[in-house]
């Protein structure tokens, strides 16, 4: 069926039949941590459950997150993720032989390394008794690294498990055109010099145009930020309000950083290169030279472009989780409890990058939380009016009632609680790694700001969207 908002109290402008080929994949995580400056809680909840171990997270980090084609261009996926792991042993002091399983996730795999996790892993100098294994759920693929881990640790299998995620952007697949492939393949299996010359014989110059990468959906062909595009319209998110949420996202993370508030990160010193030492895609810019920019997916009239968008990154991130039982034998301190984490598949027809807005009520309910018990917002932006969409949709009881089948809205984070350190428009977005990024961001800011409970969501390609919440430690 058409996809349509009808403009009713809420003024959704038409989205029409030709806007509905879109796709969705949503994390919401919700995050809270603690330290000994936290304020006095708000709520005695614990969100704990009888019977089920506490999961802990003890400490995150990231190696810089830089523009595809800078610093890391000459490196591999394992070089990236080995550095984090790295980051982590040494931030953490963590023995290796303590860690009982290592998780990563990641997006477009190179082929020489398809399980990262494992060359990772052994590269950082882990056992070669440890084992590891990679996922991949596009944009949340690091979600699924940190609730795969959580389900060893809450299952008894293992105490101490590392997760993480690893993008490369700089240096891509590209494989040949399947014509090309076949004879390949089939060349390689010739046994006589005729038979090979016979084959050779048959390559025509298409054979030779190559299969290019695309963030592009497999069934639909269509790009995320085409989609992105068209779900801004279908919200009346204009370009000048996406233009001014990114031109927010880019100086907020320039004060951050400034300010020494991203202690997520960790320096890594590139082979052959100086050592990197912070994220290079912040650039603030001013309304006037981004408005000069022109329309990077519906041409000519989309509000779309690339000063609105997130970049294409090089980045790992890595996350070290503990049974809280361990954590505490070992003298840590951990940042959040780990609680409930949940996958839902939605129609992938429908609607791209509205998860936020289905999901949050979801993970609220699960927690018995309500929207104003979240003291930080740490959202994946994907696009600016992808979270100017979201904000509007989960803003309206119309939508609710219409489109979730809920009597309410669950309603819109303050402004003044979401992404104050920056995001992904601004910080970058290896599509493997945001996931941990996120959820150490909030555990940082609540621990700034004296929080209590941090709702953090991620939006991806595909269809499916996941949920998990996490509570207070009690120091």
């Amino acid at each position: 069926l058409p996809f349509t908002y009808a403009p009713k109290e809420d003024n959704f402008p038409c989205f029409l039949a030709d806007f509905c080929r879109i796709y969705i994949k949503i994390a919401d995580i919700l995050v809270t941590i603690t330290s000994p400056f936290t304020v006095q809680p708000k709520t005695k909840k614990t969100l704990g459950k009888t019977g089920v171990k506490n999961v802990v997270v003890v400490e995150g980090v990231r190696i810089p997150f830089l523009q595809s084609g800078t610093s890391y261009a000459d490196l591999m996926p394992h070089d990236l993720a080995r550095a984090a792991l790295q980051g982590l042993l040494t931030r953490t002091s963590v023995p290796r032989d303590v860690v009982d399983y290592i998780v990563y996730g990641t997006v477009i795999q190179e082929v020489k390394t398809s399980n990262v996790a494992r060359e990772a892993a052994l590269g950082a100098g882990f056992s070669d008794k440890t084992p590891a294994h990679t996922v991949t759920m596009a944009c949340i693929s690091s979600n699924q690294a940190m609730t795969t881990g959580v389900g060893m640790i809450a299952a008894g299998q293992c105490d101490v498990v590392v997760a993480g995620g690893v993008e490369l952007m700089s240096d891509v697949p590209i494989r040949h055109s399947r014509k090309m492939r076949k004879t390949m393949l089939t060349l390689n299996r010739a046994k006589t010099l005729g038979q090979k010359l016979s084959l050779i014989s048959k390559i025509r110059p298409d054979y030779f145009a190559p299969e290019l990468p695309a963030v592009a959906e497999f069934s639909t062909s269509e790009t995320m930020g085409h989609s992105a595009d068209r779900l801004a319209a279908a919200f009346g998110i204009s370009r000048l309000e996406q233009d001014e949420y990114a031109l927010r996202s880019h100086t907020l993370a320039k004060k951050a950083q400034d300010e020494g508030l991203l202690q997520d990160v960790v320096p890594f010193k590139v082979p052959g290169k100086d050592t990197v030492t912070k994220d290079n895609g912040i650039r603030p810019s001013s309304m006037e030279q981004m408005g000069k920019l022109k329309p990077a997916f519906v041409k000519p009239y989309g509000t779309v472009t690339a000063a609105n968008s997130s970049f294409l990154t090089d980045g790992a991130s890595a996350i070290l989780i503990m049974s809280e039982e361990k954590a505490l034998a070992m003298g840590y301190k951990p940042k959040a409890y780990l609680r409930d984490f949940v996958y839902v598949s939605q129609d992938p027809k429908d609607q791209l990058l509205l998860g936020p807005t289905y999901a949050t009520p979801k993970v609220l309910e699960k927690a018995g939380l309500t929207l104003s018990d979240i003291d930080v917002f740490e959202f994946h932006e994907a696009f600016a009016g992808q979270i100017l969409a979201n904000l509007k949709a989960m803003d309206s009881d119309w939508f609710a009632q219409n489109y979730m089948g809920r009597k309410s809205k669950v309603g819109a984070p303050p402004l003044d609680k979401f992404n104050t350190w920056g995001g992904s428009l601004s910080l970058g977005h290896p599509f493997g790694a945001t996931g941990c990024r996120l959820v150490i961001t909030a555990a940082h800011r609540l621990k700034k700001e004296g929080g209590q409970y941090g709702l953090v969501a991620a939006c991806a390609a595909g269809g499916q969207v996941m949920v998990l919440c996490s509570s207070v430690f009690p120091w």
